[in-house]
């Protein structure tokens, strides 16, 4: 259903999402050690939506009989400098993340697969989310980073759950 070479790239995004996921767990477990409770939280939940993801996009290709593969992904960073180096990390996590997902695009276009590049039009739109959300945090990290607990009171006050997105795709696994 998808195109071959489409799903070799989705197979490939799969392991860069779970690669995400896996530098918040370290950039969450980081703060959690410097007793930054929102920072940790905030990047505790960024991997959570890093991993499903990945599995919106492993649902993708189990709906399009496709063959998925789960690939092992590299250690994370998990040493820091100082407390804006993992969000610096992060929005060049994203932009990368942006760049593969523009190309993922482009390649269900240049194969005229209308249905996976139906399926990547939610990431695009979710990646300007993630990418300016990501920019303001380190605008304010570098900022506050002699006093934490500005940052900490930054992301108690801005920090709003906007609910699950009815327009995403499914995840494999369902909400878990």
């Amino acid at each position: 259903m998808a195109a071959a070479r489409f799903v070799e790239r989705l197979n490939q995004q799969i392991a860069y999402e779970f690669a995400a996921s896996q530098q918040y767990i370290a950039n969450a477990v980081y703060y959690d050690a410097e007793t930054l409770p929102r920072l940790a939280a905030f990047f505790y939940a960024q991997a959570v939506e890093e991993r499903n993801h990945a599995m919106m996009m492993v649902e993708y290709l189990l709906d399009a009989d496709e063959r998925v593969t789960i690939p092992g992904v590299a250690a994370p960073e998990t040493a820091f400098s100082d407390i804006v180096a993992p969000v610096a990390l992060a929005l060049e996590q994203e932009r990368r993340v942006s760049d593969q997902i523009g190309e993922l695009m482009g390649v269900a276009r240049e194969e005229n697969d209308y249905l996976s590049e139906q399926f990547m039009q939610w990431f695009l739109k979710e990646q300007v989310e993630e990418v300016s959300s990501m920019s303001s945090l380190l605008a304010v990290v570098q900022r506050s980073s002699d006093s934490a607990m500005l940052i900490e009171e930054y992301l108690a006050r801005e920090s709003q759950s906007a609910g699950a997105d009815p327009t995403a795709p499914t995840a494999a696994g369902g909400a878990l």
